[in-house]
This record gives C-alpha cells, structure tokens and sequence, in this order.
C-alpha cells in the first residue's frame, strides 16, 4: 500500500480539532498599536491568500459557505487577512472552508507538495504492491482480517508469492486490529505478513506462512487482466480495469489510453459477442480516459454527448458569457488526442448495443461517470453491488499568476470539488450509488481468480449470457468490512478533469485581496 499516506488520519483529526470557523471574525479596527492608533492588519501568507481565493473562486459549493462569500471580505483588505491569521496551519484553513465536510464533501483535499497530486493521478506511489480490504473477524471482537484484492504485476507482493484472495492476520507477528491497524500497515516502509486460513463456519487461524516485503516506487498499469472467454459458442471480451488513468508510463513506452485502445483492437479483430468491463476497484480518474472508453464500447461520434459539466455560479457564468452552452459538453471521441510524448490514434470501436459492467461498492467516480453517461445510449447490466455515489469532480488548482508562472515560494495544491458532471440527459446527483440490475453478495474472504469461470460475479455475468438464472452465492459468515478512512487509503475516490480541458480564470484575476 502507498507509504505517502502516513497516518494522515491522525492529521485530519487534529485539523477538525483545531478549526476555528465558529469563532466569530476579529475586528481590524481592534488591532491597535500602545498609543491607540489602528495598524494594518499584516499580510496573510501567499498560501492562505491561495487557499480562500482558490476556493472561492473554483469550489462547486462556494455559495453554501457564507466565509467564502462573505461581502466584507470583497470590500476590506484587513478584516480577510484577520480571518486568515486565525490559522497557524493551512490545512486547518482549507478543511474549516469546506461544505459539511465529511458528509457533503467527503472527497476534497490539499497537499503541501503539488507532486504527490500529480504522482496519484499518474498512478505513481510508494507501494508494496497489493491492494487489500479489512473484515472484522467477528461481531464481538477487534481483530481485523486482511484479505488480497489484488496485486499487481511485478511488484514486491508479486515477487513474495502473494496472490487474490490470500487471508492475513498479523504484521511483523502482531495481530491486526481496528485500532493498530494504520501503524502497522501504513507507517513501514518493511514488513513481514503472516497469512490465515478459513478452518470452517468462519473461523481463521494462523497457517504458519509469511512473506517479507520492502514498498518501492510503482507506476500501476489500470489495465489488470483483458481475455476472451467462451461461453456456448459466444465471445466473451473481459476487461479488469482498476482506474481511468491515461498517463504515459516510460517503462512500457507508451500511454495507458493507447494501451486501453489496443485492447479494445484486440476484441475487435477477434470480433466478440458480449463485453464485460470489470470495474469492482476502480475508484475514478481522469474524465477524458472515460469518454475515450465508452467511445471504444459505443461510438465515435463527436456529435454525441458523453456528460455535462456544471460549476458554481461564477464559474458558470464566466464560462458562459466567454465560450456558449457548448462548453459545457463532453463529447465522445473518434480519436486519441496526440501528446507530446505519443501520437495521435484511431479510437477502436466496437459500437455495442450492450455492455456488462461489474460494480461494487468501490466502484466511484469515474466508474459511475461512465455508466450513468452510457446508459443513455445502450443497455448497461449492472452487476453485483451497488456504486459509492460520487457525482462529482475535481481539477487540480496550484498558485499561478496571470501570466502562467507558478509561485516558486511554496509548493501547496488543492484537489478540491470543482463540478457535477451530468448525463447527456441531465441526470446525476445519485448520491446513493447506481444500483445493479442484477444484485449479487460478495464474499471478501472466498475470492476466485480473475477470469475463471466461477468466480463470484463474472459466473453472474457468464449466466445471464447463458439465461440462466445464477444459483445463490453461499455467503458463509457475513463479515463486517472495515472501511479505511480515505485520508490514509491510495486508491481515493478521484474524477478529475485534464488541466487543458478549461481555461481557468486566474486567480490575481478575480483575487479579493486589494479590491479595498
């Protein structure tokens, strides 16, 4: 797992604990020199100048939070720069200016290294190399079960044997619980696992196996596994694909977009029948990647909407006034733009009616994007559980003037929510998740290789193909997942759209400061 994320739980902790945003404004005119005189008030630094004015300007609920907003900050110089001063901590800053964070805004942050944004949405990390989900071992207990999602190619985890579906319990000899967990896991760069086994009616025990292993730098290729199965006669294209990255990736010499696009040659050569996407773990990316997808599944007519976009108000209107309703679309897409590093590419399509889309509760972002915008064209089987439900996206915000220089005098950027993105019918806000048309349990602890047959929800998937009706997956005992804090987890819920896609206001353009 990603050792960037260093117990920044403890972090955001200490960063609710500390805001102020219920303490009323200071009074510049209290700020007084011995002999009564009013002073100025002094300077806010330049990265809480770029947190308010970043956030005021770009974050998508700017009008829900009065400090953002307030009409005697636009006017008054001094009294921004006292409620800027309240906070030692940038951190503190930005969280205190979010929407009812944590239950409306769950997925906003900021970083003090714009370096570690742009490594996530490369999908670069310091990682061991397996991504892993937690149970509680049992309703009365503490102790935490690990269980393999996956492991990626080449990596330490790979290299030590580890495989989907391999049970753990203990780090270095401990026993993991709730409440050790993220020091044992995320704060060693080294560490020695020591695997379980299911000994019947849902009991684990020891099974005297470990494996060592040391966390390095990794780009992770989104495409896991791309096959064609045989089912009665019909080709089957499956696709596991863990995140809508399209960075170039050097040791392959080539980009993860032209990647997908070879992918999608392939199934079009062999000429499927049927397409399953696997996007049980894909917790989003770059909206571009996606429109790219659904015009390898669907079409490439750029006149076709693939999703809207929607801003704040200012935003809205700015973007209106400069560029029309027009602005707004997401087109799909009939080529692979050309980068300065690949060329451009034909789109490979397979111009399906129907798609299989494999879903589960990590399922985010991007991966709903992708849905809710195909359903508008095709008929897209949802299978197995419902998504997370985030409807919304970000662009990255770092501190340039208005002539495109970035400020040398701190490194901060902030992924904060930026916009809604709707389906060429205008629909979204599923805050609850996009339902599966066909609902099946998920057992964490009994998982099947990728690609076989019997594997839980692609054996659901292969049976409707069949028409049959899948039998009853055997839950076992029901464990209660452990759900990691996205504070410290790799894989956060991410949509974001490419820098290039809109041109964005300045922000010494629109700055509050000195418009006294």
């Amino acid at each position: 797992m990603n050792l960037r994320y260093l117990l920044a739980i403890f972090v955001l902790l200490a960063i609710a604990a500390g805001c102020k945003k219920d303490d009323p404004d200071p009074d510049p005119a209290d700020n007084k020199d011995p002999n009564g005189q009013v002073v100025p008030i002094p300077e806010a630094s330049a990265v809480k100048k770029f947190i308010y004015n970043g956030l005021s300007t770009y974050y998508l609920w700017e009008a829900d939070v009065p400090k953002l907003n307030n009409a005697v900050y636009n006017k008054n110089k001094d009294s921004l720069n006292a409620f800027l001063n309240q906070y030692d901590d940038p951190e503190a800053l930005f969280y205190s200016l979010l929407y009812k964070y944590r239950t409306i805004d769950k997925w906003s942050y900021i970083v003090d290294d714009s370096k570690e944004i742009d490594d996530w949405i490369a999908g670069i990390s310091e990682t061991m190399g397996y991504n892993f989900g937690l149970v509680y071992i049992s309703a009365n207990s503490s102790n935490i079960l690990g269980y393999v999602r996956y492991v990626i190619k080449g990596s330490p985890a790979d290299q030590a044997g580890i495989k989907r579906g391999d049970l753990f319990m203990t780090i270095n000899g401990t026993q993991l619980t709730d409440k050790n967990y993220q020091e044992l896991l995320f704060t060693q760069k080294t560490y020695t696992i020591g695997f379980a086994t299911e000994s019947g009616a849902g009991n684990f025990v020891l099974n005297g196996k470990t494996a060592t292993m040391t966390a390095v730098e990794l780009q992770e290729n989104p495409i896991h596994m791309d096959t064609i199965l045989n089912v009665n006669g019909l080709k089957v294209g499956y696709l596991v694909y863990n995140s809508f990255n399209g960075s170039y990736d050097k040791t392959i010499n080539t980009s993860y977009n032209l990647e997908l696009n070879k992918v999608f040659g392939k199934f079009k050569n062999q000429g499927i029948d049927k397409l399953i996407i696997d996007l049980r773990y894909n917790p989003g990316g770059g909206v571009l990647t996606a429109a790219y997808l659904a015009s390898m599944i669907y079409s490439t007519d750029p006149a076709k909407i693939f999703a809207k976009y929607k801003f704040n108000q200012f935003l809205q209107n700015y973007y209106l006034d400069r560029y029309g309703e027009s602005y707004f679309n997401e087109y799909f897409e009939s080529k692979i733009a050309k980068t300065d590093k690949t060329p451009e590419q034909s789109i490979n399509s397979l111009g399906l009616n129907e798609v299989y889309i494999i879903t589960t509760g990590r399922s985010a972002s991007a991966s709903e994007l992708l849905i809710n915008s195909l359903k508008v064209y095709l008929n897209v089987i949802q299978v197995g559980e419902p998504t997370s439900g985030k409807y919304v996206g970000s662009f990255t915000i770092k501190d340039y003037d208005n002539a495109g220089n970035l400020n040398t005098t701190h490194k901060w950027a902030m992924q904060p929510i930026t916009l809604k993105i709707n389906n060429a019918n205008n629909a979204s806000d599923y805050v609850n998740g996009l339902q599966p048309t066909l609902q099946s349990q998920y057992v964490f602890y009994r998982l099947q290789p990728f690609g076989d047959p019997e594997e839980q929800l692609l054996k659901v998937c292969l049976d409707h193909i069949k028409g049959l009706k899948s039998a009853a997956v055997s839950p076992g005992v029901r464990l209660r997942e452990y759900h990691i804090p996205e504070g410290i987890s790799p894989d956060m819920n991410l949509m974001y759209v490419d820098p290039e896609r809109f041109e964005l206001p300045r922000l010494e353009e629109i700055s509050r400061f000195g418009q006294n």
